[in-house]
């Protein structure tokens, strides 16, 4: 509402001295003292609550066998007969030393400056060994997977848990609870598309044990994407026979190839014949000093289908079996290992395909939109 309006000629009325009361003096506020404010309460930890490094732990057992496999990567953490170790392993709040028991999606081992062409792109991956300047074993081995829904009630592991009240921090394992009664996981992950990898996978891993023929890992990619994608798949275990070195085991691997690389682990050439080569273990021979970081190829198989390598010290004899479609196996004997790692257990690595494969197209799978592939491989006892 507008205020009331004086005619042009008239003068507004001129306020009378008495009509003007003096303010009366105000206090000047007293300045608060400032508020101290609250000291922040640091709890004490608690370790029994701590999510270890490679995540939750899953626990399978069937026999002598136990296993354990991580969240981290869809890993296989430990694996024992028992209760001696078969592969390299580590504690649950540990990341895996040199890569040990990952699994390696949607490539194996290297790609050359993390560059290629596929589908008419030129693509560039991130260069995840940066020292050597190139793409390394896949896109998926530091995610979190999943426990698949098609898990039965009952049947698959929940992830570990503890009694708080047996802690000790000097010898606390997370993976450790108490008996495990399942017998295999099956673990989950979606690959989305990235720069350098404008894929979509679906991917699942299956650990499973039998009292008698020990582990078998199945490794499932289905292209979920509306267009083709290139793929590839290995695993990177280590195997121990207990010995403190592999120089004293003996090595069986019937594989009629072996590939060249440069310095920085790309292959130099052409698969070349075993031979009168150092790599020739065709028959079972003490490893030596032979240094050994090469694939080898041309495999020769059972009449089941299966590539086998078998790794023997003190009575002790491993079998690591690859199945149709792992047509390379990367044996490496560690040298350039950190001391404490160096040379102590014999890596066995099933690979669907050779370093720099999406370059190359060595060995290189292209998955159509719906397309999906299984791969198996596993490690059993032979001898103890």
């Amino acid at each position: 509402m507008m205020g009331a309006m004086t005619a042009p000629n008239e003068q507004p009325e001129r306020a009378e001295p008495t009509d003007l009361i003096p303010p009366t003096p105000q206090t000047p506020p007293t300045p608060q003292t400032p508020q101290t404010p609250p000291t922040p309460q640091v709890r004490p930890a608690k370790p029994d609550l701590a999510t270890p490094l490679s995540g939750a732990q899953y626990r399978i057992r069937a026999g002598a066998y136990e296993a354990a496999v991580t969240e981290l990567g869809a890993g296989l953490r430990r694996l024992s007969f028992r209760g001696k170790p078969l592969v390299t392993g580590y504690a649950a709040d540990d990341l895996p030393p040199a890569g040990a028991g990952q699994l390696l999606a949607p490539w194996p081992n290297r790609i050359d400056g993390g560059r290629y062409e596929f589908g008419g792109a030129s693509l560039q991956l991130e260069l995840s060994e940066a020292t050597r300047g190139n793409a390394i074993h896949g896109l998926t081995r530091w995610a979190n997977w999943d426990l698949s829904d098609a898990s039965a009630p009952g049947s698959a592991p929940a992830p570990s848990t503890h009694d708080p009240s047996t802690h000790d921090p000097s010898t606390h394992d997370p993976s450790t609870p108490g008996l495990c009664t399942a017998d295999q996981v099956t673990l989950t992950h979606v690959l989305h598309g990235r720069p350098g990898y404008p894929f979509c996978l679906e991917l699942s891993v299956s650990y499973r044990l039998d009292a008698a023929s020990g582990l078998t890992v199945a490794v499932t990619a289905w292209n979920a994407g509306s267009r083709p994608a290139p793929y590839g798949t290995g695993s990177h275990p280590y195997l121990t026979t207990g010995a403190p070195v592999v120089d004293d085991c003996e090595l069986e691997l019937a594989a009629a190839y072996w590939l060249a690389t440069d310095d920085r682990g790309i292959p130099s050439g052409p698969a070349r014949d075993v031979t009168g080569s150092a790599f020739d273990f065709r028959a079972a021979r003490r490893i030596g000093s032979t240094q050994l970081d090469h694939a080898l190829t041309g495999l020769s198989r059972d009449e089941s289908g299966l590539a086998w390598a078998r790794l023997a010290s003190g009575g002790v004899r491993l079998g690591l079996w690859a199945g149709p479609g792992y047509d390379w196996l990367q044996v490496f004997t560690g040298d350039a290992l950190a001391a404490g790692q160096r040379r102590r257990a014999l890596a066995v690595e099933p690979m669907t395909c050779p370093a720099n494969a999406f370059v190359s197209g060595d060995g290189l799978l292209t998955l159509a939109p719906g397309d999906s592939v299984t791969h198996t491989w596993g490690i059993r006892v032979l001898q103890s």
